[in-house]
């Protein structure tokens, strides 16, 4: 115990500067600084990479539903029982029929492509949360008959539409007439304006009556399918197939997706660019770490002396070891700490930093057309933060042998001729 107290307070002594000396504990410094910026970097980006992911799967399953059942020909007659029976399946919280068709909308001159999608109010809000996006109007507005819209956000402003106006809804079917086959359309007042954050959904989604749309598709009592909500979203392809293999009808009969199929490319390249951007910022950790091995030589050559008069009154080489291993295992300890308490209050604060920054500068970091949201989340993980102080200080450790060898094989006769 007196040994390893010696040992370390020697390695912590050598760390502080001396008035004749002040270089080796500078760079020394300088080693603690580079090993601090690359994790609190690498803390950042895993941080904003995580937040970029989790954020768009809230998004994602507030206005897209866990699990959908549709008909082999794209539609499902006689419903109601198959929506009673699937509402009481284990796993199932709660289901809600729609109907959802490509259309063209115009307005004033100005045209664009929207996903039509027909609800029924009081359902569809027991499986999404939509009404805690909608910027105006109301779900509950959206009665039969009545031809209301609501419109995303972004589709609105691309339309020049706001609520009140009337758009024109066109569906990719016709009516033959005999002047040709006329294009199926209708006029939809705007009753609300839905803002998700997103722009794949604010730029396309318009979403009408359940009844309205089947009218102007012609569908009857039909449907397109039924959407699901589950007690546990993760278990979604389970729950789904079980789910419709327990219909009347059986699994044959029915078409299943649910929300890790429909977006499984998307989140399988943010987890591969999350791990390519670990292993290239690494690099450049261990590139800080490897700063300490110029350190420490540099700390042999000024200890020479030191060493030889240590070895006089009979430390062992594995001694003089351990002490520069505890310094550079020391420089390593402090840059990581340093490093995690900078890189966890960046990343806390990066949204309010980047919305600072956007209105300080008049520029716009992210773009929501090609990111699909516009903030910049930053969820911090204890396992990320585990992985990366981990990675850092075997990485300085492993820098401190080399110097902490050459420092016990030093001889103290030739250290005490030189100097």
């Amino acid at each position: 115990m007196m040994r390893g107290w010696y040992e370390g307070f020697l390695g912590l002594r050598y760390l502080r500067a001396s008035p004749k000396r002040g270089f080796v504990s500078l760079i020394a410094g300088i080693a603690i600084l580079g090993l601090a910026l690359a994790v609190a970097v690498l803390i950042v980006v895993l941080s904003v990479m995580n937040g970029f992911e989790g954020e768009l799967r809230t998004r994602i399953l507030s206005l897209t539903a866990h699990a959908t059942i549709t008909g082999l020909d794209g539609s499902i007659s006689n419903w109601r029982p198959d929506l009673a029976r699937l509402e009481h399946f284990p796993g199932v919280a709660a289901a809600s029929p729609y109907i959802e068709e490509q259309a063209l909308m115009a307005h004033e001159g100005k045209s664009s492509g929207v996903m039509m999608r027909g609800v029924l109010p009081d359902e569809e809000r027991r499986v999404t949360d939509l009404g805690d996006h909608l910027e105006s109007g109301r779900l509950a507005d959206l009665t039969p008959g009545s031809y209301r819209v609501i419109l995303g956000k972004a589709l609105a402003e691309t339309l020049g539409a706001r609520v009140g106006d009337r758009v024109i809804l066109m569906v990719p079917e016709g009516d033959v007439t005999p002047i040709g086959v006329l294009p199926r359309m209708r006029a939809f007042r705007v009753d609300g304006i839905l803002s998700v954050g997103m722009y794949e959904y604010d730029r396309r989604v318009a979403i009408v009556a359940l009844q309205d749309a089947a009218t102007l598709l012609r569908m009857g009592e039909d449907i397109t399918g039924l959407r699901l909500s589950l007690t546990d979203p993760y278990a979604a392809p389970r729950i789904v197939r079980d789910a419709a293999i327990a219909l009347p009808k059986g699994a044959e009969a029915y078409l299943v997706n649910d929300w890790t199929e429909e977006h499984v490319n998307f989140f399988r390249s943010i987890e591969i660019t999350k791990h390519m951007l670990f292993v290239i910022l690494s690099l450049m950790v261990a590139v800080a770490a490897f700063n300490i091995v110029s350190t420490m030589v540099m700390v042999v050559k000024d200890k020479r002396r030191d060493i030889a008069i240590l070895r006089t009154f009979g430390s062992s080489p594995r001694s003089i070891l351990s002490v520069f291993i505890v310094q550079g295992s020391l420089i390593g300890g402090l840059g990581i700490a340093g490093g995690l308490i900078v890189g966890v209050l960046l990343a806390v604060n990066l949204q309010r930093m980047v919305h600072a920054l956007e209105h300080l500068l008049g520029f716009k970091f992210l773009d929501a057309r090609v990111y699909f949201m516009s903030d910049l989340p930053a969820y911090v993980q204890v396992g990320d933060l585990i992985q990366i102080c981990g990675v850092a200080f075997v990485l300085a450790c492993i820098s401190t042998i080399y110097p902490a060898w050459r420092a016990a094989r030093l001889l103290p006769a030739e250290s005490l001729r030189n100097d």
